[in-house]
């Protein structure tokens, strides 16, 4: 994060953990009540799998929500993805319990019971500068989400599935199994949720080649900055996008050679409508 934004005042987080809640509508009954204490707006989703949350406000408020949310033992290794910005870029406070955190809808894909390899983003920064990975296999890039997102920015050359929701991801996926067959696939997304159970589903297709991105673009971003990235990062709030500095842009572009994204109407009501999207 470069000093410009780190001095904006509102802080925001995006964070998820994959654990088993047996009494999800009380646990989101406790985190409304704890953030509207503390005067904080966003998206909180609950579900048997697991929590997901997008949540912006004063940084004290925000220590003391992760604080109170981490003494629950079943949250305690959860790990916020942090960035900054001149006002809260949600409109109003949303907690709801869902099927899933993230949905997929495929049962061979539970992050309950397993969790694909994952690749380090100063590793997959040093993949990308050698074009392959340690042992000299190719390296394919795996870009996990929709058109909306990709026209945004990507990683140079990954390989962007023509879907628009990530129900879809399996049928766009073999659909390229060839191409994905003899590579080193790092599957990535925004913030590593949706990767969680799609390069475990890949895997569960005879796909054993595939990683996921640790942290998703957010965490690479926060990690190694922006080397081999074109483009913004799509975020599902009134932002729309961040730069590699984890900065919002006034105005974001599409990545050369990447279409113009559609305008962003609603977007401050994007993060109560993604279904928990990361």
């Amino acid at each position: 994060m470069d000093r410009n934004a780190a001095e904006l005042p509102v802080e925001n987080i995006a964070a998820y953990r994959f654990v088993p809640i047996a009494d999800p509508a009380v646990v989101a009954d406790r985190l409304r009540a704890q953030a509207e204490s503390l005067g904080l707006r966003g998206s909180v989703l609950v579900a048997p799998e697991g929590l997901n949350l997008f949540l912006a406000g004063g940084d004290d408020a925000i220590a003391a929500f992760l604080d109170a949310l981490r003494a629950d033992a079943r949250f305690a290794g959860l790990q916020a993805r942090r960035s900054r910005s001149a006002t809260t870029p949600f409109a109003r406070l949303k907690v709801k319990v869902k099927p899933e955190i993230i949905a997929f809808r495929r049962d061979d894909a539970s992050p309950l019971a397993a969790r694909a390899p994952a690749v380090a983003p100063a590793t997959l920064a040093r993949w990308i500068a050698q074009g392959a990975d340690d042992d000299g296999r190719r390296l394919l890039l795996l870009d996990t989400r929709n058109r909306e997102e990709v026209a945004h920015g990507t990683f140079a050359g990954a390989l962007a599935l023509p879907i628009d929701n990530f129900v879809d991801l399996p049928a766009a996926v073999l659909a390229e199994r060839e191409a994905l067959a003899d590579a080193t696939v790092v599957s990535f997304c925004t913030g590593g949720i949706r990767c969680e159970k799609a390069a475990l589903w890949m895997r569960a297709q005879g796909l054993d080649n595939v990683l996921q991105l640790d942290g998703g673009i957010l965490g690479y971003f926060e990690a190694v900055g922006g080397f081999g990235y074109e483009g913004a990062c799509f975020v599902f709030d009134a932002r729309v996008a961040l730069d590699p500095a984890l900065a919002p842009l006034p105005d974001p572009a599409p990545a050369p050679g990447i279409a113009s994204p559609p305008a962003p109407a609603g977007a401050g009501e994007r993060a109560e409508s993604a279904s928990g999207t990361h």
